[in-house]
């Protein structure tokens, strides 16, 4: 049974580790940062120099509660950028200290994801048994792509932008395993497919705790992101074309994966998300099931998942993904976006 490594978050209304209890069968791992510290989002305990010390008393206490249940933990070091610090000592003891601080609250993890090689490195060489995985944001799409770090990753969260592209995944999958190595896939993500804007907010998220302490441009975050685009009617059939994979289809994936990652550390219905690919079936807005979500950028329209062609995954997964000429998708957006004023 294909199973779920689901982000970690923090909320007044409902303990984490009770979500995790609630669909304990079909979750793998839970991926958390630890406070204070870069990851691929923004930085948990620190709001505008305001530190937050409290929650990592609730981070220990849930991720203890979650490791009890039998569920992997999984830390993130995955920050696109860190700066200065990038090859140096000194990042390589704030890894180590951090672990050492885990191991003796015992939520030692089995799983590190990280963006950069050197972080790898310094956990291997620090324990060897950790399973260093390679982040999503990597955009690792090629068995070339994996050989150049095969010798410091033992496994590949592979690039979104493949998801779609079964045989490209498969040719990766069968060359990951036969290595022994484990592969894995982001099944959720919002991002546009190919985003030339990506490295940009990967480094702008690194840095946010930075960022926020700036007087900003006030029109700055609007017009250079996602949402900016797929707000105008003409690009809305873009969403179409982008990464996702609905719930009804992700058992086709059973057998290239060994697990899939549902992203939920931001969103603001983490078990919405987690119950919807559990299920395999979700009614609703389907914009409201990514992160980032879309469903404010469409408004009034929603995209309803039931009106989805049959078709759907078979074609989208064997396109040429050539959109400029191929209007499969433009077809698909005037059926399943539906103005909720009529």
């Amino acid at each position: 049974m294909l199973k779920f490594s689901v982000g970690y978050q923090d909320r007044d209304d409902v303990s984490f580790s009770q979500i995790v209890k609630n669909y304990i069968g079909a979750i793998d791992e839970v991926y958390f940062s630890f406070i204070n510290c870069a990851s691929g989002r923004s930085m948990i305990g620190n709001i505008g120099g305001y530190y937050d010390y409290s929650l990592q008393e609730r981070l220990i206490s849930e991720i203890t509660k979650i490791k009890k249940l039998g569920v992997k933990l999984n830390l993130l070091l995955n920050s696109n950028c860190n700066g200065a610090y990038a090859l140096s000592i000194s990042h390589e003891k704030k890894v180590i200290s951090i672990l050492e601080y885990l191991e003796s609250v015992n939520c030692y993890p089995s799983v590190i994801t990280t963006c950069s090689p050197v972080t790898a490195q310094i956990v291997h060489n620090y324990d060897n048994s950790i399973d260093v995985r390679a982040s999503v944001n990597m955009r690792i799409s090629t068995i070339k792509g994996v050989q150049y770090l095969e010798n410091v990753f033992d496994s590949f969260c592979v690039s979104r932008d493949i998801n779609r592209d079964l045989n490209a995944l498969k040719k990766i999958s069968n060359y990951v395993r036969e290595r022994g190595k484990k592969i894995t896939i982001l099944a959720n993500s919002g991002c546009l497919r190919n985003c030339s804007m990506q490295t940009f907010h990967d480094n702008a998220v690194a840095h946010e705790h930075e960022i926020i302490e700036k007087a900003n441009l006030p029109w700055a975050g609007k017009s250079t992101s996602c949402h900016a685009y797929l707000s105008k009617i003409e690009n809305r059939s873009a969403f179409l074309e982008n990464t996702w994979i609905r719930p009804e289809d992700i058992d086709n994936y059973e057998e290239l994966v060994d697990n899939v990652k549902l992203a939920t550390r931001m969103h603001e219905l983490p078990a919405m998300v987690i119950d919807a690919y559990f299920h395999r079936r979700y009614y609703g807005n389907l914009a409201d099931l990514f992160e980032p979500g879309h469903g404010r950028t469409f408004a009034p329209f929603v995209v309803d998942n039931s009106k989805f062609p049959k078709d759907w995954f078979e074609k989208t997964t064997t396109c040429s993904k050539n959109c400029e000429d191929c209007k499969y998708c433009k077809k698909v957006a005037k059926h399943v976006f539906v103005n909720t004023k009529d």
